[in-house]
């Protein structure tokens, strides 16, 4: 039984807990195959599509004499506009079949459509992940996860395109009631209509909340889709590392110039090897008792925040009830403005980004107006 008071913080932890739990029950298993080290980061490389059998042996073999495992390549590729290079379809499962044979590397290829799980599986595919526009798809994933019953394999699962966390662990879970427990995410950011620096944003905090909901669930970062551009495939692959992500997939052609796909975010075995050497691989367990001290500070903080927090809900709820009373709207604009101006600058002094400020203080009035809404319509 959850009981509601007048604050509200009751009733959100509860569900957050009730949430929490739900999400912790997929059943999982290691993505890892035989051969293949326990250790950060996991690497699947390989080009982001399978052009030609000459251009797929050529990566894989560089790629092997660089010590790569897991060879990845589109098969099938969803283009955003019709007349682009959609893949080589069916026929690009037999390379993928003599990269395994010549190499000793597994295999692995993006499905869409159960006849792509259907193909895969006939042709010996190791590991199948779903793509972002994909992911997007409940029915899509459905058709897939069904398709999957019975198999074990490892099954990995891209971001939706929109940042929904919701919708990637329905994902996961589809897959996972299907019987598969070998499951895996990969994080390659979100789509925004404003492009900036990345191709797709990072919001980083989305995959954190998603290790944070499902601890034992495997991520790997996309940093080539993330980027968008080569030069920038380095510095997000630290940033994965930094965040305890467990592995990295990243698209590497022989040619990357020449590539029919994604050319800009691709680089070479050599680089990719350079990037990889040049990684720092920082422990993610406690290893002070300094650390455990900083940490408590940090809950004692934590706890002074949720405390102070619902102390202002309360003032807030008066200010509602005296709103009711005089008839006024629950919306004050001009106030509203001169709290996010004024926390902002008091932010900045105090050596933290204005911005993020004036986020916090977006996310509490909307939670006063909220609990005020609810005392003005009782």
């Amino acid at each position: 039984m959850i009981r509601k008071r007048d604050n509200g913080l009751e009733i959100f932890i509860q569900l957050n807990i009730i949430k929490q739990i739900k999400n912790m029950e997929l059943e999982l298993e290691s993505i890892l195959l035989p051969g293949i080290e326990e250790k950060r980061p996991l690497v699947i490389a390989g080009p982001c599509s399978a052009e030609t059998e000459e251009q797929v042996m050529d990566t894989a073999r560089q790629l092997s004499a660089k010590g790569m495992k897991i060879f990845r390549a589109g098969i099938w590729k969803p283009r955003t506009k019709p007349g682009g290079f959609e893949g080589v379809g069916v026929e690009g499962l037999s390379w993928l079949k003599e990269v395994k044979k010549e190499t000793g590397m597994y295999v692995s290829t993006e499905v869409a459509t159960a006849k792509h799980v259907y193909e895969c599986l006939k042709a010996g595919i190791d590991i199948l992940w779903v793509g972002a526009r994909t992911t997007a798809n409940p029915f899509a994933v459905q058709e897939i996860a069904d398709a999957l019953k019975g198999v074990d394999i490892p099954v990995l699962v891209k971001n939706p395109v929109n940042p929904d966390l919701e919708l990637w662990i329905g994902a996961l879970e589809r897959i996972n009631n299907a019987g598969l427990k070998r499951l895996g995410a990969i994080h390659r950011g979100f789509s925004s209509y404003d492009k900036k620096l990345y191709r797709n944003l990072p919001q980083w905090h989305i995959p954190i909340e998603l290790r944070r909901r499902i601890p034992n669930l495997p991520i790997i970062c996309d940093p080539s889709h993330i980027g968008g551009k080569r030069e920038l495939v380095a510095p997000l692959c630290q940033q994965a590392m930094d965040l305890g992500f467990n592995g990295l997939i990243i698209e590497s052609h022989c040619n990357p110039d020449c590539a029919w796909s994604d050319a800009a975010q691709q680089v070479t075995p050599d680089v990719l090897d350079y990037i990889l050497n040049l990684l720092v691989i920082r422990k993610d367990t406690q290893s002070t008792e300094n650390l455990s001290e900083l940490r408590k500070q940090i809950d004692e903080c934590d706890n002074n925040l949720i405390q102070e927090l619902a102390k202002r809900m309360r003032v807030a709820r008066e200010i509602g009830t005296y709103k009711k009373e005089h008839d006024m709207t629950i919306l004050q604009t001009g106030r509203y403005n001169e709290i996010l101006e004024k926390r902002g600058s008091q932010g900045a002094l105090c050596g933290m980004d204005s911005e993020f400020i004036k986020k916090v203080f977006e996310a509490i009035h909307e939670e006063s107006v909220r609990q005020q809404m609810e005392i003005i319509n009782k």
